[in-house]
Formats: C-alpha cells, sequence, structure tokens
C-alpha cells in the first residue's frame, strides 16, 4: 500500500519536485536511489553562491518595520478620520500630514536595510530619527505645544545619516 503511493508520487513530477522540495533543514525526506529503493535523507542548508546572506540580526529591522508601518497606517487613518475633520489650524494639519508622509517612507526604508553593508548602524539611525522626528511632529499637530519642536531637527539630521549610512 505504502510502495503504491509512493510509486505515484514519484511518477508524478510536479508532485515530485515539491515533495523533494525541503521544508526546513533538519528535515527527513523521501526519494528514490538508482536501483529503485526508497532512501531516507537529512537535508543540510546550502546556500547558492548568487543568494544574498542576510544576517539574522538585520532581519529585526523587517520586524520593526512591519511594526512602524502598522503605525503609520493607523495614525493616517486617525488623520483622515478625525485629526482633520476637527478645527485646528492649518499649520498643525500640514505638520500632522508630514509626519505621517515621513513615517511611511522611512518604514520602506527600513525594508532596504539589511541589504546594505552595516544594517546595525543604518538601521538604528532610520529607527530613531523616525521616532525622534515623526514623533515630535505628531505631539505638536495633536496637542499644540511646541515644546518638543526643537528636537525635531536632530531626528531629520539622524534620518540623513542613515540614508548615507546605507552607503557604506
Amino acid at each position: 500500500m505504502l510502495g503504491d503511493s509512493i510509486s505515484w508520487l514519484w511518477n508524478n513530477p510536479v508532485t515530485r519536485e515539491v515533495y523533494r522540495c525541503p521544508k526546513k533543514v533538519g528535515e527527513l525526506i523521501l526519494g528514490p536511489s538508482k536501483k529503485g529503493e526508497q532512501v531516507v535523507t537529512k537535508v543540510v542548508e546550502v546556500l547558492p553562491v548568487d543568494m544574498i546572506n542576510i544576517p539574522s540580526y538585520a532581519r529585526w529591522f523587517v520586524r520593526l518595520a512591519g511594526i512602524s508601518g502598522a503605525s503609520a497606517v493607523a495614525l493616517g487613518a486617525y488623520g483622515a478620520h478625525v485629526f482633520y475633520r476637527r478645527e485646528y489650524p492649518e499649520e498643525l494639519k500640514q505638520v500632522y500630514e508630514t509626519a505621517n508622509r515621513y513615517h511611511f517612507l522611512h518604514t520602506l526604508a527600513l525594508l532596504g536595510v539589511p541589504l546594505c553593508k552595516h544594517p546595525r548602524l543604518a538601521g538604528s539611525l532610520i529607527v530613531t530619527g523616525t521616532a525622534i522626528f515623526c514623533g515630535t511632529c505628531y505631539y505638536y499637530a495633536l496637542t499644540g505645544s511646541k515644546n518638543v519642536r526643537q528636537y525635531t531637527p536632530y531626528g531629520g539630521m539622524m534620518l540623513i545619516i542613515g540614508w548615507l549610512a546605507m552607503v557604506l
């Protein structure tokens, strides 16, 4: 019974390739030998020469991009459905819109951080710069208080340096 199901599996070329494709390192796969016998082999990780090897610590920036993107969408929705409809000065609405635009753009920049040569440096600068720049802009737009606006340029400078760090 088992032999019939496996022979059908190996006679179908599409199913054979899907079945032979390992799901994870260390998984056991079943495959035919040259004499038609069943052979169990253990999968080991072999990276192709042309594949980009991204270090595990750099992948955290992709996760941070997910969190940042979700918060940018939530803040954008709040701005569109609540903030813009209230009686606020036009200047505060423009500041909120700028903060949200930069939040989105630098969220996308975080997705490219694992591909650069120094991802810790570039990613840390972009995350910190986004938090300072956008955070102070959001705070000013929502409260009208100018006491944190003095830190906004520092966030902007960190963003510029973060982009330049991606070039290194």
